[in-house]
């Protein structure tokens, strides 16, 4: 136990000081950073000057109040001819002119412009003339402007009831929405992970057992106790990382923007069961996991640390394909495409939680997930105690499959 706790320590010691460790970090800071923030940046460094709209009423009906001047968008009213308007639009002293009229009983706009609108932009100007055309409508039933805004702005109260006792819950729109961006994460946890640990405890065997620096250790620590002892280094190593980073964030969304920011993420938690909280932490431990096996397993069957990235590959793909079908299904996780892959133990992670969060998935199917996870999990891992003695200190020439097959022939 000694030795193997020793091995554990110096694999930990050795990787947290490493450049690229400490790099990973800042690198992912940034990116979140720049997802999280990044209405923000494009409003420091991309700033451009409100757009300028003229607007020409033509009706009786009282339009100002609707169009309201922002940060983006700047109107002003006309009482001058069209041709004068687009004069002036021509010119470049407005970006676009917008004249409202009466055909056949129903409220009729035209935007004019000379250089064409962002799809931005062009949205929000065809949202406020949709809305205004819906008020037009229903001011033409001689209600005032304040009763057509009360009808138009009014909200249904939707409560959900199931009959289905069986079912783990039923869920409002807004947990829904918080269970899909939660899942997220979990998902992008797994996939970084995949992307820097599975490569390094792979390239780590590989290099070890490539330079004969394995043969060596193994003389007086059993290869079980060095399998060990890479997984629980490797799996403190990742724990670390996720542990840095929310210790650098947290702080950064509780300062940026008086805590704003801070404040959706705790609207978001506040919308999150205890149950999906346990069953997303668990899955992103056991998947973190069946990877570290995987990547051992597979550094262990390589000769020289030049073989490892065409032996991760496999391992890789599985991961790749998990994370697009997260980012699928966040628009649609009701599709038979995320439940097929919320039960394959090595996408799994990434799908089910998604599945908790954003579906009224029962309490069986989410069992029925976990335990395959867990059980392909156990078993690759006695696999792996079995076959990593095997292999680790084999050579052998050939492609994956062929060096599997070797290894069986000279050890049986």
């Amino acid at each position: 136990m000694s030795k193997y706790w020793l091995l554990v320590k110096h694999l930990f010691r050795e990787k947290v000081k490493a450049p690229s460790f400490i790099w990973s970090i800042l690198i992912y800071v940034v990116i979140i950073g720049a997802v999280m923030f990044s209405g923000d940046i494009k409003e420091m460094f991309f700033q451009d000057d409100p757009l300028q709209v003229s607007v020409m009423n033509e009706t009786d009906f009282d339009i100002q109040s609707l169009f309201e001047s922002t940060k983006d968008v700047e109107f002003s009213f006309s009482e001058e001819s069209q041709n004068a308007i687009e004069e002036k639009v021509e010119a470049g002293k407005l970006d676009a002119a917008v004249v409202i009229s009466d055909q056949n009983q129903q409220l009729s706009t035209e935007i004019a412009t000379f250089e064409p609108l962002s799809m931005n932009n062009q949205m929000t100007l065809s949202a406020l003339l949709q809305h205004a055309g819906k008020l037009y409508q229903v001011q033409k039933m001689n209600l005032s402007a304040e009763q057509a805004e009360k009808i138009l702005q009014s909200q249904t109260v939707i409560t959900m009831k199931s009959l289905n006792k069986e079912s783990a819950s039923n869920k409002s729109e807004d947990e829904k929405a918080a269970g899909v961006g939660a899942s997220f994460l979990v998902g992008f946890l797994i996939y970084s992970f995949i992307i820097s640990f599975l490569s390094m405890i792979t390239t780590d065997v590989a290099s070890e057992k490539g330079s004969r620096v394995l043969e060596v250790m193994l003389a007086s620590v059993k290869p079980v106790t060095h399998l060990l002892a890479k997984l629980t280094g490797t799996f403190l190593l990742a724990i670390t990382q996720m542990v840095l980073l929310v210790t650098v964030l947290v702080p950064l969304l509780m300062l940026i923007d008086d805590g704003s920011k801070w404040q959706v993420v705790l609207d978001i938690v506040n919308e999150l069961s205890i149950s999906f909280v346990i069953y997303s932490v668990i899955f992103l431990i056991v998947s973190i996991a069946i990877y570290l096996i995987i990547g051992a397993l597979l550094g262990s069957l390589v000769s020289k640390v030049e073989e490892s990235s065409q032996a991760m590959m496999p391992a890789m793909m599985m991961g790749i394909i998990g994370f697009y079908v997260l980012i699928s299904g966040m628009f649609s996780p009701d599709t038979l495409l995320v439940k097929i892959f919320s039960y394959i133990p090595f996408t799994s992670g990434m799908v089910m939680p998604l599945r908790i969060g954003a579906t009224d998935i029962t309490t069986i199917e989410i069992n029925i997930s976990l335990f395959v996870l867990i059980l392909t999990t156990l078993v690759l891992f006695m696999l792996s105690l079995s076959f990593y003695k095997r292999s680790v200190l084999m050579y052998s020439s050939g492609g994956l499959f062929t060096k599997i097959k070797n290894i069986f022939k000279m050890t049986t």
